[in-house]
């Protein structure tokens, strides 16, 4: 305890995030200057114009933060070359066109106004089903105005809830946000040089001067020229289907052992670094998070293979790991084939053509989907009720302080107020030297992104109850704290996608259009509040004023919506748009899969599928399941507290690698086990020094 105390006082207890987080802090280093705002706006324009741009194409490009963060270096330093020590003051701050040292800070800064830029609006793909004519055909939505207001209010609903889960998810020492780390050894690697020449001891007695910098740069060589050996030069090094060869003809062993359709189940599956780290990164996830997500897709491999070879929901007559939809002739179901001119669901022509059959695969995705939700709210509370009390006992504290401060007009607090959440937490020390974001700031964006939300949704014949924007905050409200404790622990994130289609088709069956929204603003929600708290925490990891963080997220946001918006009305014009015919190969991938998901839930509507005589109704014991499988791993875990086994158990994180299924499969999964156990049970184990310096490069 003593240890873990001094720990907590000097630096994190987390071996992953001493690593890579200075325990120092220079608050005098500057941050919010003219170069940083002037690179972080340039990079969160051209991210955002080209994610919105391809985002339709097929395969889409779609560029990440990590490359607006390399090219920012050397940028900053030629700034920094160039530019004269000329200004002015503002408010009695000069700001200086060339402060000095392009630093760490601007450096994290720039990134953070480029991560929040990256992502198009959720709400372009309800415009893309609406405006086409080969869907909807509702012209009325090409309106800029309809647009830009559902766009904003996506857009910046996250902000008001991710204020408001910071002492939840960013100011506790164990929320420590693993791809975050990552982020933060780039940005050393740049910056932290004098430190990286010490001398450390590796495997094989070598030692290693390497800096982290020259590494990455090595590793970015090698992963370049290797890319081409398993995409081009040898595919079968990708999908390395090794045990299909012995009997090509035989379907058994091709649904169990096949890379492409089948299972999976392959000691031996891959040699492709992108399929390795496709669905956990095994060097920056845990060990016992990637060991519990192939637990989870493992067993319930065995739940599809029952299903499949029992002919249940006769599955037997389709692919046994697909995510498509059937028709009860085995063919893709045509949503088109059930809807009238008006895109409104008939019934007659329902009954006519046929029912939606899953595959086996796609049978068991949907009930642990069901099972993760309530095994989610169920880990919240018996697992972290306590942190979740405390959190809110410091929201209530800083919301009187407020109040005191507003309508009292004093600076004075009780004594208890000064008693915050892990008080002890070095980083959380270091940044008392800020002024920290009111409450009423991220209270005005939320209900600004509410407002505009709902006067997009009412001003404009959508057929929707404007109050759905209600409905995601509601659920969000629900399971962001729990999910988000869950992510910021084990790197594994669930997403709320299934139930806000599940309980959006149940309220709005039959319009298709109006489940869209439910379903936009019942995930993108929580979605967003995670992502805009996860850059909370990278700011307090570096130690940014909370106040520039806030601007420096809220801006980049504005811009970001206005571009994806003015390249969508380009688009929606362009000939033959979302066809096969479409030129630069516009094709719509992702638009089509959400007309197809829209028509499933929406105009089909989960009565049918899974209401009382639904063909899938049976597959709702997942909701009961996942509380149980909690409820009995935290007795076990009270039951012997002390085996090792049990307390790296993770029931979530299980349920969640079952979700692993159709189209994907175990070879996405396995390969990433071998990896992490090299890296966090050998190499940190081991050689801490040399796994500190390069784990996270």
């Amino acid at each position: 305890m003593k240890i873990q105390a001094a720990l907590i006082t000097n630096n994190s207890p987390y071996a992953e995030v001493r690593a890579v987080v200075d325990n120092h802090d220079d608050p005098n280093l500057p941050v919010s200057t003219i170069r940083a705002w002037a690179m972080g706006i340039f990079f969160a324009v051209c991210i955002s114009f080209i994610n919105a741009f391809f985002d339709v194409r097929m395969p889409s490009i779609y560029v990440i933060s990590t490359v607006p963060q390399l090219l920012a270096y050397p940028l900053g330093k030629l700034l920094e070359r160039v530019l004269p020590d000329v200004g002015f003051t503002l408010f009695g701050v000069r700001h200086s066109l060339n402060p000095g040292p392009f630093n760490k800070k601007e450096h994290m800064l720039i990134t953070i106004m480029s991560n929040v830029a990256k992502s198009v609006p959720y709400t372009n793909y309800i415009v893309w089903i609406q405006v086409l004519p080969q869907w909807f055909n509702q012209t009325w939505a090409t309106s800029v105005g309809y647009q830009i207001l559902i766009a904003l209010s996506t857009n910046f609903i996250g902000y008001g809830l991710a204020g408001l889960c910071r002492r939840f998810l960013v100011y506790p020492a164990y929320c420590v946000w693993p791809s975050s780390l990552v982020t933060i050894a780039l940005n050393s690697a740049f910056h932290d040089s004098s430190s990286e020449t010490a001398s450390v001891t590796g495997p094989l007695k070598s030692v290693w001067k390497m800096s982290r910098l020259r590494f990455f740069a090595w590793a970015f060589f090698l992963m370049f020229v290797y890319f081409w050996f398993p995409n081009y030069i040898f595919a079968a090094l990708s999908y390395f289907s090794w045990m299909t060869w012995i009997a090509p003809n035989n379907a058994t062993l091709a649904n169990l052992t096949g890379g492409w359709t089948g299972l999976g189940l392959n000691p031996l599956p891959t040699f492709d670094w992108n399929i390795i780290t496709y669905m956990v990164d095994p060097l920056m996830v845990p060990f016992f998070s990637t060991f519990n997500y192939f637990l989870g897709a493992f067993f319930s491999m065995f739940i599809v293979l029952a299903i499949w070879y029992t002919n249940t929901y006769n599955t037997r007559y389709l692919p046994i790991n697909s995510n498509k939809p059937f028709d009860h002739f085995g063919k893709r179901y045509n949503v088109t084939a059930i809807i009238d001119e008006k895109g409104i669901f008939d019934a007659k022509k329902y009954e006519a053509y046929s029912p939606p059959f899953l595959s086996a695969g796609n049978v068991v995705v949907y009930m642990f989907f069901f099972a993760v939700y309530s095994a989610t709210v169920a880990y919240g509370y018996l697992y972290h009720r306590h942190e979740i009390m405390l959190g809110l006992r410091d929201f209530w504290r800083s919301v009187k302080r407020s109040w005191s401060r507003l309508v009292k007009k004093t600076n004075n607090t009780d004594s208890d107020d000064e008693e915050d959440v892990d008080l002890l937490d070095v980083h959380n020390r270091l940044m008392r030297a800020y002024k920290e974001v009111p409450e009423w700031w991220y209270t005005i964006c939320l209900l600004l992104a509410i407002g505009v939300g709902m006067a997009g949704i009412a001003a404009w014949p959508t057929n929707t109850t404007p109050w759905v924007v209600l409905y995601g905050i509601a659920l969000c409200l629900v399971f962001v704290v729990p999910i988000g404790i869950i992510a910021a622990m084990t790197g594994v994130q669930v997403t709320l996608n299934v139930i806000a289609e599940f309980i959006g088709g149940v309220w709005v069956e039959g319009n298709a259009i109006a489940m869209c929204f439910f379903k936009s603003y019942g995930y993108v929600t929580c979605a967003h509040a995670l992502s805009f708290t996860a850059d909370l925490k990278l700011a307090h990891y570096l130690k940014i004023a909370p106040r520039f963080t806030f601007w420096a997220q809220m801006v980049p946001t504005l811009i970001s919506t206005f571009i994806s918006v003015a390249v969508l009305q380009y688009q929606v014009h362009i000939d033959k748009i979302c066809t096969q015919e479409a030129p630069f190969r516009f094709t719509c991938p992702g638009p089509n899969t959400f007309f197809t998901a829209a028509v499933f839930w929406g105009t089909v509507g989960p009565r049918k599928i899974w209401g009382v005589g639904g063909i899938y109704s049976a597959t709702l014991i997942g909701f009961p399941f996942g509380a149980a499988l909690v409820v009995l791993f935290y007795w076990l875990s009270k039951k012997w507290p002390k085996n090792a086994i049990i307390r790296n158990a993770h029931p979530v994180v299980m349920m969640n690698g079952a979700l692993a299924w159709a189209p994907y499969n175990l070879i996405y999964i396995w390969p990433a086990v071998p990896v992490a156990a090299f890296s966090w049970l050998y190499l940190k184990k081991r050689f801490l020094g040399f796994w500190s310096k390069v784990s996270f490069s």
